[in-house]
């Protein structure tokens, strides 16, 4: 869900600087195929991380040969390569605002903690037909585009104030974009992972392994409609029917994830935003044009009003939108120590954001 640390992005810095190196004639065969079919290309670069849409880092020229170390130096911060391709669950996305965004009704992350943690080598989800792609969303505004994905959950309240689940299924973008469908309008939101794995199950049993344009889940649900609905409910009391689900969140399991989520202590004067600041502010965005237009696009609201989320942008001329070089990895790594509790987020946008 698009957290990551400091020592983390130092690390993600290291990989780049020393393991992002293919062979001379390696590189030389891929520009030179580049350049076969685009014409004259821009020169292939090495040494750098690139920030993917979906909350993750792509490394695009490390030798196999060393691949078995950078997954050693990537576990020695608790990052890892599970589940990052093949036809299986992967990685859950939200919100890059998430548990700081002011109009959150509920904060996602915990949620997608424990989905993280159940989903990782269950083995219902480890062979699916296709690659499977779940967005969990707390706030008013879907900046997770919670639409656009297989499953989709969107944090609601009740009329009675209960917190539960909107749910969408068969969302995708690609050669065929397809916007998901609603399944169910409230799901409590202990029954989430029951679920999903309903969901997971009719997908597993029906879905296309013949032909891999036809094989995710978005196709099954525009051809099947209603009968997939159906049999999804079918499976989900099925499931409900041993001991009221054998996946059921409890309050305290949610209450000890939630707990890893705690805002950090500030290290700001609590007067930071006052009237003042924000005159000063104000006054200096007027003077420079630059810091203007940066404060008023890198600068969001916050739901502490002493702070503010600021994005790092990685959109550079002649720069693939979300390559990250060695040497902004560790300077990003910096900011975020100095600036923002030790922690970045990745966003949608391929940049990164300091909570």
């Amino acid at each position: 869900y698009g957290e990551i640390s400091a020592p983390q992005l130092q690390v993600l810095a290291q990989i780049a600087r020393d393991y992002d190196t293919p062979d001379p004639a390696l590189l030389a065969h891929a520009q030179a195929i580049q350049d076969q079919i685009a014409g004259p290309a821009p020169k292939l670069t090495t040494n750098y991380g690139h920030f993917t849409t979906r909350q993750n880092v792509q490394f695009n020229w490390i030798p196999l040969s060393q691949s078995a170390d950078v997954m050693d130096l990537l576990a020695s911060v608790n990052l890892h390569g599970i589940q990052t391709s093949g036809n299986c669950i992967r990685n859950i996305t939200s919100d890059e605002l998430a548990g700081i965004a002011v109009d959150e009704i509920a904060d996602p992350r915990p949620f997608g903690e424990i989905l993280r943690q159940w989903s990782t080598l269950h083995p219902e989800f480890a062979f699916l037909p296709r690659k499977f792609k779940i967005a969990i969303s707390g706030a008013v505004e879907d900046r997770a585009a919670t639409a656009w994905h297989d499953v989709g959950l969107y944090l609601i309240r009740n009329a009675e104030g209960e917190l539960g689940f909107k749910v969408q299924v068969g969302g995708g973008m690609g050669r065929t974009p397809v916007i998901g469908s609603v399944i169910r309008e409230f799901l409590p939101w202990h029954q989430v992972m029951n679920y999903i794995e309903a969901i997971v199950r009719v997908y597993n049993r029906y879905g296309r392994r013949d032909n891999i344009y036809k094989a995710r889940i978005k196709i099954l649900v525009k051809a099947e409609g209603q009968r997939y609905f159906d049999d999804v409910e079918a499976e989900y009391r099925q499931i409900m029917a041993h001991d009221g689900g054998p996946h059921t969140i409890t309050q305290a399991e949610l209450d000890r994830v939630t707990a890893c989520f705690v805002p950090p202590a500030l290290r700001c004067d609590p007067k930071s935003a006052d009237a003042k600041i924000a005159n000063i502010l104000r006054a200096a965005a007027e003077d420079d044009i630059e810091f203007g237009r940066w404060l008023k696009q890198n600068v969001r609201a916050h739901k502490n009003p002493n702070l503010r989320a600021v994005t790092l942008s990685f959109k550079r001329l002649g720069q693939a939108p979300g390559d990250a070089t060695a040497d902004q990895l560790a300077v990003a790594a910096e900011l975020a120590e100095q600036f923002s509790a030790g922690e970045v987020r990745v966003t949608h946008d391929q940049n990164l954001l300091l909570p």
